[in-house]
């Protein structure tokens, strides 16, 4: 059985074949963790395994066995991002040591909606240490509790971030899907970087009840997968109104339908896309990549407007930041007070913890965005409703909006990074150069990605961005073109490039 290669769409014909059980494949998962993320290439994708995921396997056989009518994932293996709670033996940490002990008192609403359709929990995957916010200098998969992730093509590369774990353990066949999580770029930038296929949904579409906050607007959950077909599968499940949630509310969200139904080989015939060239240019090679994805776009069928420019943001931008300062320290202490068994109670807690226990939790990196964090008041103040607008109409109305409206598109695409994932420097930080996650992040608009071709063995990813509530044609894009390139490789471990 090779794990890099099965889909849950395959995984579940067997299971329905009786060629495979549900116990056997979350053995096989356990197994191959314990082989190449604990040792072998030692990948560290994955911060503990959930004790309960055998007996929930075998439970989903037994039901099979008995005739009982099937829930649509049952018996599938997930990974849970490390900042989505999981009320079961496992923690939900954010990756810090100071947040060591902490249980969930209940499922956040996603990971109950997996439970629900028959998923088994795996265990919880490693990430970016409080989802990049605690410095400006930060190693994109470094946690003070798990280590530096690898990545599993490259092992001296990046795996991207936040979401890195949930990235990597997909890529590398370390469960069938992962739940991700991302304010902007933590779900499409490590998809893309480790060659796997990913859904920043529309804000509102997916629920973040439960989920650790970073900047409320634009936050949101979503999925991970080796597919597209996977991914829809998995955000059909994931996707509804929760009660809990606002976002979830609001009067313009459709009914979430069953997203498969947009899979589609020809869905991109007649359909016009922007490219937004003003988001390449930083780097050759992931250029040549994407040209040649252009290529294949108007080969089925799509109207190509290159170039579609539109007055983007920068990556983290001056207004985003302060946007996130303010929703990190007003969201993570509602987070930390509704949670009794958290040893921390505000961000000053933690603050504190990480002076008082250094010497583990920052040999490299700094808590500069904490400490600017907490000197913040709350969400009512002229500073931060200005930044939130500010964000809004960048993004929207004199951005994707704007651009979509001028040239008729029905999408913008380009590429999800700006460079190849680069190599991983504790000493000095990150080297994001690039890419498109801003704009829809800011937006809260969806965005997915999914894989274009290769760059000296690095994957690069094609980015499908547009209006809200898009996420089932935008779905229906990346799989016509994932159909005829199939572009996806597996991770063959290398040591690095030369």
């Amino acid at each position: 059985m090779q794990l890099v290669d099965l889909t849950i769409s395959g995984a579940l014909e067997l299971f329905e074949r009786g060629e495979l059980s549900a116990a056997a494949l979350c053995q096989a998962c356990l197994d191959r963790i314990a082989e190449i993320d604990r040792a072998g290439p030692t990948l560290r994708s994955v911060l503990e395994e959930n004790p309960d995921a055998l007996a929930a396997a075998e439970a989903c056989d037994r039901a099979r066995e008995r005739g009982e009518p099937l829930p649509p994932l049952n018996g599938i293996p997930i990974l849970v991002k490390d900042s989505i709670d999981t009320a079961d033996r496992t923690m939900t940490t954010a990756g810090s040591l100071a947040m060591l002990g902490n249980r969930a008192p209940r499922d956040a609403t996603v990971v109950e909606r997996l439970r629900k359709a028959g998923a088994v929990i795996l265990g919880k995957a490693n990430m970016t240490e409080w989802s990049y916010m605690r410095s400006a200098r930060t190693c994109s998969g470094w946690s003070s509790r798990g280590g530096q992730i690898r990545n599993p093509h490259v092992l001296d590369r990046t795996p991207s971030g936040s979401s890195g774990g949930s990235a990597v353990a997909v890529a590398a066949g370390l469960c069938m899907g992962a739940l991700g999580a991302e304010v902007d770029g933590s779900i499409v930038r490590p998809v893309s970087a480790n060659g796997v296929v990913g859904i920043k949904p529309t804000v509102g579409l997916v629920s973040r009840t439960g989920v650790m906050p970073v900047a409320e607007p634009q936050d949101t959950a979503g999925p991970i997968a080796r597919t597209v077909a996977d991914v829809a599968r998995l955000l059909t499940v994931l996707a509804g109104p929760d009660p809990d949630d606002p976002a979830t509310l609001v009067g313009d969200a459709p009914q979430a339908p069953d997203f498969r139904a947009f899979l589609d080989p020809d869905a991109l015939r007649g359909a016009r896309l922007g490219v937004a060239r003003d988001l390449m240019g930083t780097h050759e090679g992931v250029d040549g990549v994407i040209d040649a994805a252009i290529d294949v776009l108007r080969e089925l069928g799509a109207e190509i407007v290159d170039p579609a420019i539109g007055a983007w943001t920068p990556f983290f931008g001056e207004a985003e930041t302060e946007l996130c300062l303010y929703g990190f320290k007003n969201g993570i202490d509602r987070y930390l007070a509704a949670h009794p068994s958290s040893p921390m109670k505000s961000l000053a807690d933690v603050i504190a913890f990480n002076r008082a226990n250094a010497d583990r939790v920052m040999s490299y990196f700094p808590q500069d965005l904490f400490e600017r964090a907490v000197a913040k008041g709350g969400l009512d103040e002229a500073a931060y409703l200005k930044a939130k607008e500010e964000c809004r109409r960048m993004s929207r109305t004199d951005g994707i909006d704007k651009v979509l409206g001028a040239h008729n598109l029905d999408a913008l695409i380009a590429p999800t990074d700006g460079t190849p994932p680069w190599v991983i420097d504790p000493l000095v930080g990150d080297h994001i150069v690039g890419g498109c996650s801003a704009p829809p992040a800011m937006a809260g608009y969806p965005h997915v990605s999914v894989p274009a071709g290769t760059c000296h063995d690095l994957p690069v990813a094609l980015s499908f961005f547009g209006k809200a509530w898009q996420d089932g044609k935008l779905l229906g894009y990346a799989f016509a073109f994932e159909q005829a390139t199939q572009a996806r490789r597996a991770p063959v471990f290398k040591a690095t490039v030369a």
